[in-house]
Order: C-alpha cells, then sequence, then structure tokens
C-alpha cells in the first residue's frame, strides 16, 4: 500500500490522522521534531494495523532541509497531510516578536516552504494528494487571536490557490478548518462544550472528506455556518464587538 506523510505528526489531531490512514491500510512516515517520542506510537500502529511506520525527523521551521529531507524519503508518499500548529497566546504574541514569528512561521511560512516541494513533485508525477489542516480563526480576524489568524488565513489561501494551481495535474488539495478541538494546545481555554471536537473525530472528517475528493472541510461541520456569519457582521458593528 502507498504512504501518507503525516508533518507534524506529534500533535493529537495528527495522531489520530495516522490511525485513522493506518487502519485504513496506507503505511505512515511520521514527521515532527524529536520524533522518537512517537515511537510507542508507531508500535501500536504497527501492531494493531500491520503496516509500515517510518519516523521521520523534522522542523518544519528550518527550511534549508527541506528538499534533502523530502528527496530522503525511501519511497515518495501517495499523500501529504500537515498538521503543523503553533499558537501563543495573542496578549504575549502582539508584544513579543519572537513568538509572533514562530507563529507565522510554523503556521505558514515553514509549511508552505515544504509543500512548494511536494506540489512540484506532485503535479510533475500527475497524482497525489495534499491534505493541509488550517482554522476556522482564519476567516475573519479577530483581537482574540489575530495573529495565529493571520497565519492560518494566509494558509488557507495558499491551500486554495494551490488547488487551483494542481487541479489540471489530478491532484486533490484539501483545506481543513477545524473549529474548537479538545487538543493540548486549547486545554487551558474556556470553551463551550458543544462546539469542541474531538481528535478522532476531526481525523475521520479528514478521512472521509480526502478519500471523496472534497476540498474545504469544516469540522464539526457547524463551524461553516458559525464562521459564514462572522464573515458577514459588517465591519462597523464587527469592531466593537468581542468574539
Amino acid at each position: 500500500m502507498s504512504y501518507v506523510l503525516i508533518v507534524g505528526a506529534k500533535s493529537d489531531i495528527a495522531k489520530e490522522v495516522a490511525r485513522t490512514y493506518a487502519k485504513n491500510g496506507y503505511n505512515l512516515y511520521l514527521a515532527a521534531r524529536n520524533v522518537t517520542s512517537l515511537e510507542d506510537l508507531a508500535i501500536d500502529i504497527r501492531t494493531r494495523s500491520g503496516v509500515e511506520v517510518h519516523l521521520k525527523e523534522l522542523d518544519i521551521t528550518e527550511y534549508e532541509i527541506h528538499q534533502d529531507f523530502y528527496d530522503s524519503l525511501e519511497e515518495r508518499p501517495l499523500g501529504v497531510v500537515t498538521v503543523s500548529g503553533y499558537m501563543a497566546e495573542q496578549k504575549e504574541a502582539q508584544v513579543e516578536w519572537a513568538k509572533s514569528l514562530n507563529t507565522i512561521n510554523v503556521n505558514y511560512t515553514g509549511t508552505v516552504s515544504f509543500l512548494n516541494i511536494v506540489a512540484n513533485d506532485f503535479e510533475k508525477e500527475r497524482r497525489g494528494f495534499i491534505v493541509g489542516v488550517s482554522s476556522v480563526a482564519g476567516d475573519r480576524g479577530r483581537k482574540a487571536n489575530y495573529i495565529y489568524g493571520s497565519a492560518k488565513a494566509g494558509f488557507s489561501a495558499y491551500l486554495g490557490g494551490l488547488r487551483n494551481r494542481l487541479y489540471e495535474s489530478g491532484v486533490q488539495v484539501l483545506t481543513v478548518k477545524p473549529g474548537f478541538v479538545n487538543t493540548a494546545m486549547t486545554k487551558e481555554l474556556d470553551l463551550p462544550e458543544k462546539l469542541i471536537a474531538q481528535p478522532l473525530e476531526v481525523a475521520e472528517d479528514i478521512f472521509k472528506a480526502q478519500q471523496n475528493g472534497g476540498n474545504v472541510l469544516y469540522t464539526k461541520w457547524i463551524w461553516r455556518y458559525i464562521m459564514f456569519i462572522i464573515s458577514h457582521i459588517p465591519e462597523f458593528i464587527f469592531k466593537k464587538m468581542s468574539i
């Protein structure tokens, strides 16, 4: 069976994506910083699903090694799923440039650098799929998280353009926009329970949308309607709001 490369594989969502693709017969490359921490996950997946799982060290912000990393893969993947993410507290990021820069580099520039390489290869081969995990935070800038949201907005726009470019080559590009997800990144936030998805739920939505040739996925599905409403609030009203 073909390989799927998961970038940012240490996140809660990525781990469930790995399990979901594995149980459907896909071999895996799991890429992340300090990737040895995923050895137990790799053993569990191999045992349960009987697929190949290879751990690959990768820092998405080290642009200069992206091409060598991709070229070093023993077998080129059929698909790439990027789940890299970093979200600093907004009040910290707006006064600490290092946190702003890391937010931009992890959520946008690093992932774009890597996906440019993947896209060029897939376009030449006229096959494959790319799944980019963005966020509903990119649909409209809000004072609560506008630095993170602006990086995700850029990433969503990038994926949209990439989808347009690669369509004629038969390469699928799926943009994933989760809302609130019960992960380590959001555990300190006070969030409405009915709007929170579990990582497994997101992973299953991603797999289904990718297998069905989807373009843009909101998960939970209700976020499509929530963000439609938020995006259409007139600016003279919206700028006074705290949402």
